[in-house]
Formats: C-alpha cells, sequence, structure tokens
C-alpha cells in the first residue's frame, strides 16, 4: 500500500506543477503582448483636438419683498418666486418651528412624485438649527429643467414631519 500511495502523491504533485508552469507562461505572454501593444500604440496616434463649450445661466435677483402670506406651524406654504429661462424655476418655502429646548436642529426635504414607483422620492435636501423658541424658517429650492409634481417636507428633531401641498412644475 505505501507505494501505491506515494505514486498518487507524486501524480498529483506533478500535475499541480505543470499547472503552475502553464499559468505562469500564459501570464508572462499577455502581460508581453499588451506592454507591446501599448508601446505600439502610443507613438502611432495622432494627437486630439479637445473643444470645450460652456452655456451661460441667467443670475436671478434676490427677492426684496416680504412674502405676504403668513407662517404657520404645523404647515408649510410653498410658491414660486421666479421662474427662469431654461425652466429654471425658484421657490420659496416658510413654516414654523417651535422649540421647547435650547436650540434646535430641522431640515428641509424637496421630493418628487415618481410615477414608476408610485412614491414621493427625495430630490433636494438642505439642513439648518437655530437657538430659541420659535422662528419662521425659509428655503429656496431650485427646479432646473425637471417637470412633475413636487411638494416640500420640514422635519424638526422630536416633531413630526410636515408637508406642503403638491404642486406641479411645467416647462
Amino acid at each position: 500500500m505505501p507505494t501505491r500511495s506515494a505514486a498518487v502523491l507524486t501524480s498529483g504533485t506533478a500535475n499541480a506543477a505543470r499547472l503552475f508552469v502553464a499559468a505562469l507562461a500564459f501570464t508572462s505572454a499577455y502581460v508581453g503582448f499588451s506592454a507591446y501593444n501599448n508601446a505600439g500604440s502610443a507613438a502611432a496616434e495622432p494627437p486630439r483636438t479637445v473643444t470645450l463649450a460652456a452655456r451661460d445661466l441667467p443670475i436671478t435677483e434676490q427677492i426684496t419683498e416680504p412674502i405676504t402670506v403668513p407662517a404657520k406651524a404645523g404647515e408649510v406654504f410653498v410658491s414660486l418666486v421666479t421662474g427662469g429661462a431654461d425652466c429654471l424655476k425658484t421657490y420659496v418655502a416658510r413654516g414654523v418651528v417651535v422649540n421647547a429646548g435650547q436650540s434646535v436642529a430641522y431640515g428641509w426635504k424637496l421630493t418628487r412624485w415618481s410615477p414608476a414607483t408610485k412614491t414621493w422620492r427625495t430630490y433636494l435636501v438642505e439642513y439648518d438649527g437655530f437657538a430659541g423658541d420659535a422662528k419662521t424658517v425659509e428655503w429656496r429650492p431650485q427646479v432646473t429643467g425637471n417637470p412633475g409634481w413636487y411638494r416640500v417636507e420640514l422635519t424638526a428633531e422630536g416633531a413630526k414631519t410636515v408637508r406642503s401641498e403638491r404642486f406641479q412644475v411645467s416647462c
């Protein structure tokens, strides 16, 4: 029996050595062929000219007149501020955050209705905070060339999320 086990062990080691040598030869040939192609193609390719183009976007003016709709706690009011070129629309969202502690963090979220999934999906997000009892907060999200149904959500730590009525953006 010992001679039979030794013969099997020897033939297995020989097969492993052959496979290793074959893999090493294949890898060497691949690396050599790749180096040959890279060296030959670097000198033969002519230089290319790349032209960059830029598009000017209009600058929107800052609104100086006050928004006449008063903000209320538990509500988010959204109105269109400007509608510019290339379907650039700026909205203003207002709400009141009431704080029971020393400081509070809050976040805005602009969500867009997805007809494919039949859910509201996040489009833009912004976070802020303040110290004090209550504050009227404001956010100015912009939508550019993406028509659809949107709504704004205001979330403050320790309070439930307040959502605006949905509104439609069209170009």
